[in-house]
């Protein structure tokens, strides 16, 4: 891996793959590393110290295969880890090396597609627990009301294949529920956790036309494609090799299996020890 040097992405399963995804399809030339934890998944339930250790742990792994710029493609290591890492960390690992999440690239644009001011965030426990997207969204739009609602039974179900199935409805109906209930002024809805675009053709079967549901992936891409243009002393140590390399740390097979309905055709990971 060393004669290259990706842009690795992780997360702490499958989710980031619709992520990656979106930034391959917009940046198709560069070199990426795709880490999925999916040992150690899910992260929501987990606390702000474990998810901080094991987030470091991918990220450092990620360094180590010659990646300078990571991207965390999970919003619960966005939320719990990344100013961390950023702040107290980076520094003594190597100051020339960047890691950037999904959260801030999100708040910055989502106050855009709202008409009347109030914003739906779905996410796991962790991230809405974080007060992440209330806190950089107050920042980036301060007259935009910000209601969220905790989904814990959505990525194991998504990580299943039991989204697919009818009894994934009521499951998936309840949570919007109790979001929508918070305001009848809701008019666009972000998925804040990057397993929940494959869910989005049911929860928009839970919705009026009316109400925008917003994924990250291309708002992630468009973002870091700029990150670039500003930072050419970044851009410039990336190689342009067009390839893709998958690493698990979980079962090789499971995650090929799962993986492959992220990404859209076979994939072939191999194992990462962190």
């Amino acid at each position: 891996m060393q004669d290259k040097h990706p842009i690795g992405v992780f997360d702490s399963g499958l989710g980031g793959l619709t992520v990656l995804k979106e930034i391959v399809g917009a940046m198709p030339n560069y070199d990426y590393i795709y880490l999925g934890d999916s040992a150690r998944a899910p992260y929501g339930p987990r606390s702000f110290e474990t998810v901080y250790q094991y987030t470091l742990e991918a990220v450092n792994w990620l360094f180590s295969q010659g990646c300078p710029l990571v991207i965390l493609a999970c919003n619960t290591s966005s939320a719990k880890a990344l100013r961390t890492i950023q702040q107290n960390d980076l520094s003594a690992i190597d100051s020339t090396k960047r890691v950037l999440g999904v959260i801030r690239p999100t708040t910055e644009v989502i106050g855009d597609y709202t008409e009347t001011g109030h914003i739906g965030i779905l996410g796991t426990q962790g991230t809405v627990d974080s007060g992440s997207y209330v806190i950089e969204i107050g920042k980036a739009f301060p007259d935009v009301q910000v209601h969220q609602q905790a989904c814990p039974a959505w990525v194991p179900l998504v990580e299943s294949g039991d989204y697919l199935k009818e009894k994934a409805d009521p499951i998936i109906q309840e949570c919007i529920d109790k979001l929508m209930i918070q305001s009848d002024l809701i008019d666009t809805i972000l998925l804040a956790c990057t397993h929940y675009p494959l869910l989005e053709d049911k929860i928009r079967a839970h919705l009026p036309a009316n109400i925008a549901v917003v994924s990250q992936g291309h708002i992630v891409a468009e973002s870091l494609a700029t990150y670039l243009g500003r930072h050419p002393e970044m851009e410039s140590r990336l190689t342009h090799g067009g390839s893709i390399s998958f690493f698990s740390t979980g079962d090789e097979n499971a995650f090929n299996t799962g993986a492959s309905v992220f990404w859209g055709e076979e994939v072939d990971a191999k194992t990462a020890i962190l």
